[in-house]
């Protein structure tokens, strides 16, 4: 797994998701995919431009979306930073790429289970984890829309939470036919945010009641067009 210091980019506004495990996992992965001198990447939800940068690094071609303009903003900043050629764009999930194809998809969805019932999208800072009752109102879209912009042999990437049923997410992939599994696991402490939620992860049946080591297994789920 990467170094998460190594991946902290120059520049990070209040509110814009900064790299974590979770996005030193997705890195890992990253750097073992064989691409060639221009594949064109996109980083789907790309925050302060981690990932967006070090595909860049590699001579990729790279567009990067983020719905928050602050994340925008960040990692157009630091693109002009760091020198690198990353296109950045606002918008929702795949919407202003939806005339386009990539050889690598990468994304680290909102996956975090939350207790809202009021059926509202997060605001604020918690629209970077928060994704509703099971943790999948992000990565179910992800799974619908991401296979139709890969090109043949092109590979999605995409990093969360065992809490938020990484079976799924394969199931729809390979459903969607791609080859899918996954192919890294690491767990973490609970942060701030699940720790809060014990209680209520535990009532959900996520959380088995005895659990008591507050460990996160996170995984990554890669999928292939086939050729």
């Amino acid at each position: 797994m990467a170094d998460v210091r190594s991946l902290t980019p120059p520049l990070a506004l209040p509110g814009v998701y900064a790299p974590q495990e979770d996005t030193a996992l997705l890195a890992g992965a990253l750097s073992e995919e064989p691409l060639p001198p221009g594949a064109h990447v996109l980083d789907v939800g790309t925050g302060t431009g981690a990932l967006a940068l070090q595909a860049a690094r590699r001579g990729s071609r790279v567009t990067a979306v983020d719905v928050s303009w602050r994340a925008v903003c960040t990692a157009r900043a630091n693109a002009w930073l760091t020198g690198a050629s990353v296109r950045v764009h606002r918008g929702n999930l795949f919407t202003p790429v939806r005339d386009q194809s990539f050889d690598l998809i990468l994304t680290n969805p909102p996956y975090v289970p939350a207790p809202t019932g009021n059926g509202r999208p997060p605001r604020g800072r918690a629209r970077a984890w928060d994704a509703g009752h099971d943790g999948r109102s992000v990565l179910d879209r992800v799974c619908r829309e991401a296979p139709g912009l890969l090109r043949p042999g092109g590979v999605l990437l995409i990093v969360h939470s065992a809490l938020s049923d990484p079976g799924r997410t394969v199931g729809h992939l390979r459903g969607a036919g791609l080859k899918a599994a996954v192919t890294r696991r690491h767990r973490i402490a609970f942060g701030p945010v699940l720790r809060e939620r014990l209680d209520w992860l535990r009532e959900r049946g996520l959380l088995t009641p005895d659990a008591t080591d507050e460990k996160e297994e996170l995984v990554v789920v890669r999928a292939e067009l086939p050729l």
